[in-house]
């Protein structure tokens, strides 16, 4: 069994789409769950977002750093 309740792949989606599924996704979890981001970049300026809307509300950690593939536990904390 994954240790992930919901995985986004962001590369599957068009640019103006991921952090529209992210966040719903992110939403959707229940208090202590996870999700998986998988990307084809380093997710920074989304870690920024979720910091500017929802900061004390999740865990962010980075799982594999690319240089191709990044992926990203996001926690849901409260």
């Amino acid at each position: 069994m994954s240790q992930f309740a919901a995985q986004v792949d962001a590369r599957k989606y068009e640019p103006k789409d991921k952090h529209a599924v992210i966040f719903r996704t992110f939403f959707d979890l229940k208090k202590g769950e996870v999700m998986e981001l998988v990307n084809d970049h380093d997710p920074r300026p989304l870690h920024y977002q979720f910091l500017a809307e929802l900061d004390g509300t999740f865990t962010w950690e980075y799982l594999e750093q690319g240089p191709e593939v990044w992926r990203v536990a996001i926690g849901k904390v409260s």
